[in-house]
């Protein structure tokens, strides 16, 4: 648990130092979002009804840049064989860099959702902590797989390519959830199939963290 926290603490000293990068992400991330309000036009009742799907592609796409940066450093500085050779099991260090991942993107996401409010005119206050409970679990689906394959392009000049090809496919499914899941909230749940949804992206997140802490160390091999 010391190594752990340890190398959790380095991770998001890593991102703070380099939140020129996090603002730029996030200003990407608002950028999308006025562009799906752009695209859309003036119809208040459309923007309400697809928020959900906008709020979400708006979270992937600034997902994989994040990830993609998320082992930048240690590639730069040629410290990739300094994590391996470190004595600490791979899921450690994995855990480690998923969870500061998870924090950084749920930062973003955070910040993405005033915005939101205001370009897409919602109501969240009644049902906050219900959305703030999907972000997360939604997050985590994708942070789980896309670690994982941040690690197994790190060192590809064409990472930033790469990297949604392979993650995008496997993320299909709990983004789905996590849309529909997202909309329930916003819109209302009227024959009670929210649990049902949030059930289905604890299950996903389940797998998708287990699976990764276990192959990490295989990734780090190669």
């Amino acid at each position: 648990m010391r190594y752990f926290l340890a190398l959790l603490h380095k991770d998001l000293l890593v991102g703070w130092r380099g939140r020129v990068r996090l603002v730029g992400l996030g200003t990407y991330a608002l950028t999308l979002l006025l562009l799906f309000s752009f695209a859309v036009g003036p119809d208040t009742m459309a923007l309400r009804d697809h928020a959900s799907a906008y709020l979400w592609l708006a979270i992937m796409s600034s997902s994989t840049l994040l990830l993609a940066q998320s082992f930048q450093q240690e590639v730069e500085a040629g410290a990739i064989e300094g994590l391996i050779l470190l004595p600490v099991p791979p899921p450690a260090l994995y855990y480690a860099k998923a969870l500061a991942n998870l924090l950084l993107l749920l930062f973003l996401a955070v910040v993405m959702l005033p915005v939101s409010m205001v370009l897409f005119d919602l109501d969240i206050s009644g049902s906050l902590l219900t959305l703030l409970l999907v972000i997360i679990l939604g997050s985590a689906g994708i942070v789980a797989p896309g670690t994982l394959y941040a690690a197994m392009t790190a060192r590809l000049s064409s990472q930033q390519v790469v990297l949604p090809l392979l993650l995008f496919p496997l993320v299909v499914p709990p983004i789905l959830a996590a849309v529909k899941a997202t909309d329930l909230v916003l819109e209302g749940d009227a024959m009670g199939q929210l649990p049902a949804w949030i059930g289905l992206l604890v299950a996903f997140d389940a797998i998708y963290w287990s699976l990764s802490g276990l192959l990490f160390g295989k990734v780090l091999d190669e």
